[in-house]
């Protein structure tokens, strides 16, 4: 199982949308070099009023490129960052993936996936009704989040887009992924 790196993005200011960069430098234990998401405790404002001393499981935010085409479908543009990600993939079912999962990127670059990314009301504020597109309820009444994965830096490394991903899953029983 392999994807492609489409695209890769970081802002060192608190911002919904992140912009393009040739590159990336993903930092162990901390998450992308200069992103205000980066750090060993949790970064993302929410997360620090409820407890600043919470390990930072959301260093890297990866979406799935295939995620803008399927919203195009109901009106919706979206494009590589606009939705606040680090690193745009394509060829990769990141919303499948287990708990675990490593993700080698580029040359050296490794990401420990930690889970789903939940979307939060600043994606209708982005874009009115995106938020419904991200979200929904399969058959059985259950939530479905489609806005990405999270992960965290197990080795660093610079990505570029047209870098290729690895997946290596883990050993043992797989756990499904749970918001993060």
């Amino acid at each position: 199982m392999s994807g492609t790196v489409t695209a890769v993005s970081s802002n060192g200011e608190y911002s919904f949308t992140k912009p393009n960069r040739e590159s990336i430098t993903l930092l162990a234990g901390l998450g992308v070099e200069g992103d205000v998401h980066a750090g060993v405790t949790v970064r993302h404002r929410s997360r620090v009023a409820q407890d600043p001393t919470q390990p930072n499981l959301r260093q890297v935010h990866l979406i799935h490129e295939e995620l803008f085409a399927e919203v195009a479908e109901q009106g919706f543009e979206v494009g590589p960052g606009q939705l606040g990600e680090n690193v745009t993939t394509r060829g990769l079912d990141l919303l499948g993936l287990p708990a675990g999962t490593l993700l080698r990127i580029g040359a050296g670059a490794v990401v420990e996936v930690t889970g789903l990314r939940n979307p939060c009301l600043q994606i209708d504020a982005f874009q009115g009704g995106l938020l419904k597109q991200v979200v929904g309820r399969d058959g059985a009444g259950n939530v479905v989040r489609k806005a990405g994965i999270m992960g965290v830096v197990r080795e660093g490394g610079v990505i570029r887009p047209g870098d290729t991903i690895a997946v290596e899953l883990p050993v043992g029983p797989h756990r499904p992924l749970e918001r993060v």
